[in-house]
């Protein structure tokens, strides 16, 4: 099933292409692929080039996956069982080279998981990330330590049926792909004045 954006302008295609599944099939993702997806992240830009970024990764059934399965919110846990691989990206709070507060820590570790997004649907793939976690549940599952915050729980693999999902998300899964206008996205010169 093709859910490719409908875009105003032409885009590159892994981008065009690139959604957020709730299905995912039971497809192994190759180490070559998960570690290329991982590198697309690494080369990120970041604030003064500090990589504040850090992932933690499970396979399904793998060392770590209940314990990272159970700390996000009953909903997601309720279709992200199936995904091949689980992981956190985890944001630093302060600049390594100095240790005083990073307020783009957050925002560079977004850029990193988007580049990742990118390359997996270049690979065929899909990531999908949830807000729905408990941070404390997290940090004391997984490990994190203080400095560092959770910033998004992910699944990636490749598209599965929506059939497989629970009540009421298979007709979310093929709905239409919308956004908002780039009116009301894009200013010229000053907030609010129209591009």
């Amino acid at each position: 099933m093709s859910r490719n954006a409908v875009t105003t302008h032409a885009l590159l295609p892994a981008i065009a292409a690139r959604w957020s599944p709730r299905a995912f099939a039971t497809t192994p993702v190759s180490e070559a692929d998960l570690h290329a997806i991982l590198e697309a992240g690494r080369w990120a830009a970041s604030s003064y080039n500090d990589q504040p970024w850090s992932f933690i990764i499970t396979r399904h059934g793998g060392p770590g996956h209940a314990a990272m399965l159970s700390t996000l919110v009953a909903f997601n846990q309720g279709w992200v069982a199936a995904a091949p691989v689980l992981f956190y990206s985890v944001a630093r709070t302060h600049f390594a080279q100095d240790g005083k507060p990073n307020k783009h820590a957050w925002h560079d570790c977004g850029a990193a998981t988007a580049q990742m997004a990118t390359e997996a649907s270049a690979r065929g793939m899909q990531m999908h990330g949830m807000a729905g976690y408990d941070p404390e549940a997290a940090r004391a599952a997984l490990g994190i330590p203080e400095g560092h915050d959770p910033v998004a729980a992910w699944a990636l693999g490749f598209p599965g049926d929506a059939a497989q999902l629970p009540a009421g998300l298979a007709e979310r899964e093929s709905a239409p792909r919308t956004r908002r206008e780039p009116a009301t996205l894009f200013y010229a010169g000053r907030f609010g004045t129209a591009l």
